[in-house]
């Protein structure tokens, strides 16, 4: 007899410091392992325990408050946990399902939502884009020492004029190669719908870069951030960036700012009817208009 599979959504919050990035790897704390074994406690699926798929992988450092994944689950596995016999929806049966695995988890991470995906829902590949962004301070004085863990202390005055300036030439579907570490397979053709700087309110405040794409490649933002940041503090001209970006491949100049200044903030996704449309649109590899 064939199990029914129920698809779970997942909205994740975690202070990246103490995780060697998101994805499992062995004797090593990640994100995604510590999630996944929760569950298998929780499940009592220790011999196969679930698996997660996520949005964005994040590295080693980098926060979240608006990761989102999702898991594969037999109903039945979920209907074991209640101490009634009554049947019942496995929606409702979810709020007891996240409080047990929250009730397992470490303090750093917390699974901030559990609900039944809409049909053809997937955390990776029907996403439409991801937010991110990047604290920067330029106090003389250093970052607040309760801010340490998420804003990156520069020791150079950072001009915002400037720093959005050479932003906006980068912004559109584009190569970024230059900005990318490579991987075997992968495109590195984005589209990058935002990318703009803003300072806090209040004496001293942080600066905050607000990046937004369809997609990242590996140490994009990061890239994107250190190159930027050499503009805003004179060292290079404000075309320099594109200039960078154009040539479409890996610059050594350019400098990948800190993990611990970035945070993932939302995954934005299409309305149910959409979201298989979606997913296979992004399945795609892209290339550039010749």
């Amino acid at each position: 007899m064939v199990e029914d599979v129920v698809r779970l959504r997942l909205d994740i919050a975690y202070d990246g410091t103490g995780f060697s990035g998101w994805a499992a790897q062995p004797a090593r704390r990640t994100v995604q392992g510590e999630i996944e074994a929760a569950f298998a406690t929780v499940l009592r699926m220790r011999e196969e325990p679930p698996v997660l798929t996520v949005a964005g992988r994040t590295d080693a450092g980098v926060h979240a408050r608006g990761q989102v994944a999702h898991v594969d689950l037999s109903e039945a596995a979920i209907a074991a946990l209640s101490r009634d016999a009554e049947p019942r929806e496995v929606a409702e049966r979810l709020p007891g399902l996240l409080k047990r695995v929250n009730g397992v988890l470490v303090p750093d991470v917390r699974v901030r939502g559990l609900s039944v995906a809409p049909e053809g829902f997937d955390a990776r590949f029907s996403a439409l884009w991801r937010r991110y962004a990047y604290r920067v301070s330029d106090d003389p004085a250093g970052v607040d020492p309760l801010r340490r863990h998420d804003v990156l202390w520069h020791s150079r005055p950072l001009d915002v004029v400037r720093l959005n300036e050479a932003a906006a030439r980068l912004l559109g579907e584009h190569d970024f190669a230059a900005f990318c570490k490579r991987r075997e397979g992968a495109t590195t053709i984005r589209e990058l719908r935002r990318l703009d700087w803003a300072r806090e309110p209040g004496e001293g405040g942080a600066l905050v870069a607000t990046v937004v794409a369809d997609a990242f490649c590996h140490s994009m933002v990061r890239a994107l951030v250190g190159a930027l940041l050499w503009v805003g503090d004179g060292r290079r001209e404000v075309a320099w960036p594109g200039e960078v970006l154009r040539r479409a491949v890996r610059d050594s100049a350019v400098t990948v700012a800190p993990a611990h200044g970035l945070c993932l903030e939302e995954v934005r996704y299409p309305p149910p009817g959409e979201l298989a449309r979606r997913a296979e649109a992004t399945r795609r590899v892209r290339t550039l208009p010749v």
